[in-house]
């Protein structure tokens, strides 16, 4: 049965049979009660509009490629799934490439999607190199997490400086002065900003830096092991490591347990990045929590301003610090 032939049946005309099929009753002002008409008939006769020839039309493929670094990550999968259902509120669909935090990869999976025609792009890059994002042309693309300061591709990310001076004022509070920081990707804005916020609340509270000590060259859990290896072998052991995302942190962990050493009573931890499995650890693990779901959505209403011809504005949502157990005072009464 063809879009016509359901008009005729219900002796409406068919735009509106289209419109309602397409979702988009609301916007035209059609009835309820006609809407449900259509759809009671269209389930009726199975009926299902040909997309394909649709968006072919309208020159769209109502398509939205996104690219993350890396799955495995409970923080990039909680928001690929984030935008995934935003981008479904709005029926558009999701085309998805890991990049296993490679550049060469996520240069080969921009290609893949330009060529799919995907109508935008939401991009959290491996963030050292940005060069190839140029090549998306006149395809709309957001950078979300990671991003590149000086130039013009609008960003979605979390305050990363404040965050990470936040926390590390926090561990100032406990009486914490030789805090060790392992830290992720060195040339990547997240991690910048976060180191930047570490030395820089050291400064504000008067802080001796030769008792602190920053390390570590990616965002992995074997970063985060090695590192701490390494900061273990010193005779004089930091109270406390900084770990700047929760991979690492597991890492550290890790480390600590074969050492034979326990969280908090040697050595406090704290992670930047929360997931929801840190209250289950033993003991509870003190984190900052990004915006998470903050940044999915925002991401793709700027997305979908850049879609409508709109001017798009960067955004450097809010984290909050979630203090547990991983942290002792160690103050001095």
């Amino acid at each position: 049965m063809t879009i016509k032939e359901l008009a005729n049946e219900l002796n409406i005309s068919t735009t509106t049979v289209s419109r309602v099929l397409t979702g988009q009753e609301k916007k035209y002002r059609i009835s309820a009660k006609t809407a449900q008409k259509v759809k009671d008939l269209a389930k009726t006769h199975q009926f299902a509009p040909n997309q394909i020839a649709r968006n072919l039309r309208l020159q769209k493929t109502n398509t939205i490629g996104l690219i993350i670094p890396d799955i495995s990550n409970p923080f990039f999968a909680n928001l690929a799934r984030t935008i995934e259902v935003a981008l479904r509120k709005r029926n558009k669909m999701v085309l998805l490439c890991d990049t296993k935090d490679d550049t060469a990869v996520e240069e080969e999976s921009i290609g893949l999607l330009l060529a799919r025609k995907v109508d935008g792009l939401l991009v959290a890059p491996v963030g050292e190199k940005w060069e190839h994002l140029e090549k998306s042309n006149t395809t709309p693309i957001v950078l979300i997490d990671r991003y590149f300061e000086d130039k013009k591709i609008p960003y979605i990310t979390t305050d990363n400086y404040a965050g990470s001076y936040e926390a590390t004022s926090y561990l100032i509070s406990k009486g914490h002065q030789r805090i060790a920081c392992v830290q992720g990707r060195i040339n990547t804005s997240a991690n910048k900003n976060r180191v930047e916020g570490f030395q820089r609340a050291l400064r504000d509270h008067q802080i001796n830096t030769t008792h602190t000590l920053v390390l570590g060259d990616d965002y992995s859990v074997e970063n985060g092991y090695r590192s701490t290896k390494i900061l273990l072998e010193n005779p004089e052991l930091p109270t406390a490591i900084f770990a700047l995302n929760n991979q690492i942190a597991l890492g550290v962990m890790k480390a600590i347990n074969e050492a034979g050493l326990h969280i908090p009573e040697n050595i406090s931890l704290l992670s930047f990045d929360e997931q929801p499995y840190f209250e289950l650890l033993s003991p509870p693990l003190s984190a900052i929590k990004q915006p998470m779901e903050g940044i999915g959505i925002t991401a793709v209403e700027t997305l979908f301003e850049l879609l409508e011809g709109k001017r798009a504005t960067n955004s450097r949502l809010k984290p909050t610090l979630i203090p547990r157990a991983s942290v002792k005072s160690i103050l001095k009464p």
